[in-house]
């Protein structure tokens, strides 16, 4: 049993502005070191921001420019990145959707590519083809992205958890309309449900951070983020981010990475008992 503290860096993403994205994300890491944590998690597409067009041409390949920029930043802070980023190609064609886990010596332990891409995102990024879990000092660390734990994608998850995944990172973009007001729950259980699900089942942690800001560019324009973070455990709900559309935000959450227990067929009947193929689409 390992304990870890991880900040949920709840980040303002502005669409095709790297530079400020990166600035913005370096002081999260900072503010993350002071605080003692060990890893912190940041949003899908940091970067560019999750389907902005600027991406389409301006990518950069991993390794490369963007994730030296974090390698370097967790290898001076002595502390674990997990963050996505926008991929080129290295072998020409489509991008990638992509999540980093980088460890406190600056190394890039594990690449991830989202699999379970919109389809309003696919002019934007190719399909990944890998799932892996990665062994720390910590425990074994998975990762997926956002839309990778739709309930019709859920499968992603439990295979990570059947792999003898402890921890699930997940850096994500949550999207809602721009007459979403604070008086209204933006996500309701669309998120929550299936994370306390896999959580109760394998007894682990899953956390997501998500962007704010307001999309521009790209199919989504004119929507927004507007925070609200999960992470869970098996006993449900153990932070959420603050409702805020516009500034960066930090939360942080003590949590112990467990050995899991389930192996094999013994996982078939406790999926089953959580309803998950039970479930109608």
């Amino acid at each position: 049993m390992s304990k870890i503290k991880i900040a949920l860096g709840q980040l303002l993403v502005e669409g095709g502005e790297p530079e400020r994205n990166f600035d913005r994300a370096l002081k999260l890491i900072s503010e993350a070191k002071n605080n003692g944590s060990d890893l912190i998690i940041l949003p899908e597409c940091m970067d560019f921001g999750w389907t902005h067009p600027s991406s389409l041409t301006e990518a950069k390949f991993i390794p490369g420019e963007f994730s030296d920029i974090l390698c370097n930043e967790a290898k001076k802070n002595e502390i674990f990145i997990c963050a996505g980023l926008s991929e080129k190609n290295p072998e020409g064609g489509q991008n990638f959707n992509t999540a980093l886990l980088i460890d406190s010596k600056g190394k890039i332990l594990s690449k991830y590519r989202k699999i379970n891409v919109l389809k309003q995102a696919s002019d934007f990024y190719g399909i990944g083809q890998k799932l892996e879990v990665v062994d720390t000092h910590f425990g074994k660390i998975g990762m997926n992205i956002c839309s990778d734990n739709y309930k019709d994608s859920i499968d992603i998850g439990i295979v990570l958890c059947r792999m003898g995944a402890q921890l699930i990172l997940s850096p994500s973009s949550w999207t809602v309309d721009h007459s979403i007001t604070e008086e209204e729950d933006p996500y309701k259980l669309k998120w929550v449900n299936q994370f306390i699900s896999l959580s109760k089942i394998f007894d682990i942690p899953i956390v997501s951070t998500t962007s704010v800001g307001y999309i521009v560019g790209g199919p989504y324009e004119g929507k927004k983020m507007v925070g609200c973070s999960i992470a869970t455990d098996k006993n449900g709900l153990i932070t959420q981010g603050d409702y805020n559309e516009f500034a960066s935000d930090i939360k942080y959450i003590n949590v112990e990475l467990k050995d899991n227990k389930l192996r094999g067929t013994d996982i078939g009947p406790k999926i089953y008992e959580e309803g998950f193929l039970n479930w109608k689409i």
